[in-house]
């Protein structure tokens, strides 16, 4: 027998079911392996559900839709020769019972809603378009203003009687975000509510049932070429909710990279309990050498028994993966657009296995070629002579599979230069620790000998021959970056959600308030609240259809960064600047400008689309195109919750065109309710909206995030300790050889404890610092960048997280070394 056959046969005598001295390797592919195929499962089923109910989520095959109008003849007539068409308006709106109100989405539709799906009640009833004269209305509302079926709500200037309460929408994911509960009314009722003026803001919606064999993306293009300059905009069942679709990858992508990042730290403990356990095999690889075994016989027959280890870690990370599926999507379900089917996802099962392969593959590569290249001499000589650098065989090999996992990431990732530089970053922090415990072992050889014995025995363990000093700070600093990393993000998020935009935001929104009655309006609100603070703006909604020469109707791709071009956007006019922006290029235009159409946009949509002063601008409002020039570029505080605005015109721009006014309306604590009652008798078609409650809806998905967020960077935190607690293990022979020889010349227990707990204290104290700057500059980014929040993390939560971790690690450690000084010197001498 030779080869691999021979290798089998002595590896299967060897193998220890059990995998004593691999059970780190194990582990640590385990948590890598189970965390990439738990993200990458909950995000592919969650897409997988959302592609599969496409046509239910968006109500039809195709829709198209414009603001603050309906289509036209010859567009209605277009839309009827595609196929079955579906009419939804969709606008703000207050719904009254007795003298309690609640801001709502009224949305009303047509005979044939909905063509996919059906409305369910929560009586059971399977129901479609509500009766004339009746509502259905969603839970939130019944709750609120405690309303039953057969109570009677006011909406605008019309009464309805409550049908039943909703549910099941079958389109409600496909709507949208929503300020206020849903209410369902028949679409010829909505000319009773009186809300439907010239100005005001509502968006139609058409839906078609298309012809089978019909390509939804072509109809949907072709109609919006032929109605180009009529600001329509479309989506379709590939897409139905392509805001949820946008989150899912971005969220997914991220926590991806996150959890790859916590498999590239669990290699280096791959690393270290191979290392660990071929020293633990010294004996038996220099007894096959004496016997005439090759170095490549060496290496097929631990070859072998790692991939065996490695072989259980992954299927065992795999199954806890596809077990946390369903688990992920209950603690979850308040932020995922929808709940995934229990159906296994092959992909990111076989993406996972294939990183864990990789990463067990190039880490234990060069230990593996080290043991085979060692002479069986130098193996002999004990646990303190060093085998043998990697071979280049070993090298190449390690190389190889770490550049296909990185190649195998980025090349499969949305967006390869995010995951090249997030990938970077781990690298680079990685070898920052590891040249840090390079100068930490220089610089121990050439400190000068200290009286005091354990801080000599201390200071000696880090640079004695067998230390794996570089593993230690490697090891610490991971855990204690991680550390700081988690307080920094959820401090800074708390910080934002519970302090700065509460205090800087409105109490209410008011929409559609007449121009005419503006000062009606002002004086209604102070005579309810005297300390009110009213701000007005014109509104309108319009949709940017071009640039420069570009059409955004020809662009195959929107460019990074430019979401205003997705959709509708508010549209306003000024004579001054509006509050909470200020100039970063031009100039302002004059009060009482009457010249050509001027318009001033947001500096980093310049940026995305490359526009600059003097270019020309073009949006579509109310199916008419109107073309303004750049006249100055603003820098917008977007986190003030106020009127801020993509872009805004100079007032000849806008002016003659039927609009109204939003406000804002600052209010003591407490006092929204009294507003709001006394603007609804005069103003029926006003809607007023509590910011509060938008914010805990903003609160409680960012929160579900965060902690997202923090269970992935939770597999790296005990990835890194398990790369703790594999050096401790690679060090194991080391520190016993030098524990028996101490307690032989009378050293006790407690002094080698103590000077072992001296050791990671220096090496804590030397790595703290820069574990607070790489902690930090990642938490940084992942706040500023990501959710694109202000910079406020709580030092005082952060040092203290800091120490915990310290602490943690250096338990770990101590942990590590108390079997070592278990060992009975007089048993341990017969084998040194």
């Amino acid at each position: 027998m030779s080869g691999w056959s021979l290798a089998w046969r002595l590896a299967r005598r060897e193998l220890d079911w059990r995998f004593r001295g691999l059970r780190l390797l194990v582990v640590c592919l385990l948590l890598g392996v189970a965390a990439l195929a738990a993200i990458g499962g909950l995000a592919d089923a969650v897409a997988r559900e959302l592609a599969a109910r496409g046509a239910v989520i968006l109500g039809g095959d195709v829709e198209l839709s414009v603001s603050q109008r309906e289509a036209s003849a010859a567009e209605r007539a277009a839309l009827a020769r595609l196929g079955t068409v579906s009419t939804t308006v969709r606008m703000q709106a207050n719904a009254i019972a007795g003298d309690a109100s609640a801001p709502i989405q009224l949305k009303a539709v047509d005979a044939a809603y909905p063509l996919y799906g059906r409305v369910s009640l929560a009586d059971g009833r399977h129901v479609a378009t509500p009766p004339p004269g009746q509502a259905w209305i969603a839970p939130a509302l019944a709750e609120r203003l405690r309303l039953r079926a057969g109570a009677m709500l006011t909406i605008g200037t019309a009464r309805f009687r409550v049908g039943g309460v909703i549910a099941d929408e079958p389109d409600r994911l496909g709507e949208g975000f929503t300020l206020g509960p849903v209410v369902l009314i028949a679409r010829v009722d909505l000319g009773r509510t009186g809300l439907v003026q010239p100005g005001s803001l509502y968006e139609t919606r058409y839906r078609l049932r298309l012809p089978a064999g019909d390509d939804p993306a072509r109809i949907a293009t072709q109609f919006t070429s032929r109605f180009a300059t009529a600001g329509w905009e479309s989506k379709t069942r590939e897409r139905a909710a392509p805001g949820a679709s946008r989150f899912v990858d971005r969220m997914g992508e991220f926590l991806t990279l996150v959890g790859l990042a916590a498999l590239a730290i669990a290699g280096i403990g791959v690393g270290n309990g191979v290392d660990s356990f071929l020293t633990a095999r010294r004996g038996a690889i220099a007894t096959l050498k004496v016997l005439g075994a090759t170095r490549a016989d060496v290496a097929r027959v631990y070859a072998i028994e790692v991939g065996a280890a490695a072989l259980a870690g992954i299927v065992a990370g795999l199954a806890i993966g596809s077990a946390a599926v369903p688990l992920l999507g209950r603690l979850l379900a308040g932020a995922l657009p929808v709940l995934p089917t229990l159906s296994p996802e092959p992909w990111p099962l076989l993406r996972a296995a294939l990183y864990g392969a990789l990463i067990a593959l190039a880490f234990a590569a060069p230990p593996l070629a080290a043991a085979g290249a060692t002479p069986a001499a130098g193996l002999l000589r004990g646990a303190l002579a060093p085998m043998r650098a990697s071979s280049w065989r070993g090298r190449i090999v390690a190389l190889a599979a770490g550049g296909a996992a990185l190649a195998l990431a980025i090349g499969t990732a949305a967006q390869p230069g995010i995951a090249a530089g997030f990938l970077a970053a781990v690298a680079a922090a990685l070898l920052l620790l590891f040249g840090l415990g390079r100068l930490v072992r220089f610089g121990a050889i050439r400190l000068p000998r200290p009286r005091r014995p354990l801080l000599r025995l201390a200071i000696a363990a880090l640079h004695r021959p067998g230390a794996r000093t570089e593993a230690l700070v490697v090891a610490l600093g991971l855990g204690l970056t991680l550390f700081v990393l988690l307080a920094a993000i959820r401090t800074s998020i708390d910080a934002n959600i519970a302090t700065n935009v509460p205090q800087r935001a409105p109490a209410l929104f008011a929409l559609d308030v007449p121009r005419p009655r503006e000062a009606e309006f002002r004086r209604i609100v102070t005579a309810a609240v005297p300390a009110a603070q009213i701000r007005t703006v014109p509104i309108l909604r319009g949709t940017i259809t071009g640039y420069r020469n570009i059409r955004v109707a020809d662009l195959k791709t929107l460019p990074e960064g430019a979401w205003a071009l997705r959709g509708e956007r508010g549209l306003t006019y000024a004579e001054t600047i509006p509050e909470g922006s200020t100039l970063a290029a031009g100039r302002w235009w004059p009060r009482d400008y009457a010249g050509p159409p001027l318009v001033s946009i947001d500096e980093r949509l310049a940026q995305a689309l490359d526009l600059h002063v003097g270019d020309p601008l073009t949006v579509s409002l109310l199916g008419v195109e109107r073309t303004a020039r750049i006249a100055s570029l603003r820098r917008i505080q977007w986190d003030t919750l106020g009127f801020n605005f993509v872009l805004v015109f100079s007032p000849d721009a806008l002016a003659d065109a039927p609009h109204n006014l939003a406000a804002t309306i600052d209010l003591p604590r407490g006092s929204e309710g009294r507003v709001t009652r006394a603007l609804l008798a005069p103003f029926p078609s006003v809607s007023v909206i509590e910011v509060r409650g938008v914010l805990g809806q903003v609160r409680d998905l960012v929160g579900q995030v965060a902690a997202a967020i923090a269970a992935a960077a939770g597999v790296a935190v005990a990835a890194g300790i398990a790369v703790l607690i594999g050096a401790i293990a690679a060090a194991r022979e080391a520190r016993t050889y030098d524990a028996v020889i101490l307690r032989t010349l009378g050293a006790t227990r407690a002094q080698l404890l103590a000077a072992q707990a001296l050791e990671y204290a220096l090496l804590g104290a030397l790595v703290t610092l820069v574990a607070l700057a790489l902690g930090l500059g990642g938490a940084w980014y992942v706040v500023v960048r990501i959710f694109t929040f202000a910079w406020s993390p709580d030092p005082v939560a952060v040092a203290v997280t800091l120490l915990a971790g310290l602490g943690v690690t250096l338990g770990v450690g101590l942990a590590g070394a108390w079997p070592i000084l278990s060992v009975r010197p007089a048993r341990a001498l017969r084998s040194v």
